[in-house]
């Protein structure tokens, strides 16, 4: 049975890439409180509210450029796992419009994608898309979904349903916080690292969430998608 609230040890700081002993479990972490969860929801939505303008005006030119690329649509929905289930996270479409066609008739290709959901040299990848990923403006859309209480700025990576599986013993603790547009994982390494650490680094962040941890990261997102590195 899979224990609820189950979470790494602090320690796990010093092991390089907030390495967690998989046996340690504490008590649930300082985020799930009623009142932490109030401030980060009055945080997202100020701060949603602030970006909106510019981030609407951003929206409205790069979904020319995508329709001009191949007159295809301008956004995307993922359907991924969420605080209080399935929904569909908004974003600029990145990808061409046989995207699922190309990863199914490449055996090769399909096994590079289900060993950790993304591939290093993607092929359905569109060239204002390219962009797009390395800055990380497609994700521009998702502050609707962060309006709409299904996600947070900062969080735990959004996933989908069959990647919840790679979270093992901390499926429970992971959908009872809300995912976030960037998040720790997002500012140390990215695809970078491998799936396994991309989990330990989202237990990391729940365990050792506060608010100016958020802000550490909100910054570092801030530069990393000028600089883009680690995306692709």
């Amino acid at each position: 049975m899979r224990p609820k609230g189950a979470v790494v040890s602090s320690d796990s700081a010093a092991q390089g890439a907030n390495r967690p002993p998989d046996h340690v479990v504490t008590p649930a972490p300082t985020a799930v409180r009623p009142s932490a969860r109030l401030l980060k929801r009055i945080t997202d939505v100020v701060l949603t509210v602030c970006l909106m303008p510019v981030a609407l005006a951003l929206i409205g030119l790069l979904g020319a450029l995508i329709k001009l690329e191949d007159r295809g649509p301008c956004f995307y929905r993922r359907r991924v796992v969420g605080q209080r289930g399935d929904f569909d996270a908004f974003k600029l479409r990145t990808m061409r419009v046989d995207a699922d066609a190309i990863l199914q008739r490449d055996p090769q290709l399909r096994a590079e994608y289900e060993k950790d959901f993304k591939l290093r040299k993607d092929p359905r990848i569109t060239r204002i898309g390219a962009f797009l990923r390395k800055s990380s403006l497609d994700e521009l859309p998702q502050l609707f979904n962060v309006l709409k209480g299904q996600m947070s700025l900062v969080g735990p990576r959004m996933i989908t349903r069959p990647e919840l599986e790679k979270y093992g013993l901390y499926q429970d603790l992971l959908l009872a916080f809300k995912p976030g547009m960037t998040g720790h994982w997002q500012v140390s390494g990215r695809q970078d690292v491998s799936y396994e650490e991309r989990v330990r680094m989202d237990m990391f962040y729940i365990h050792n969430w506060s608010l100016w941890f958020d802000i550490k990261i909100l910054f570092r997102t801030a530069i990393i998608a000028v600089v883009g590195k680690g995306a692709y």
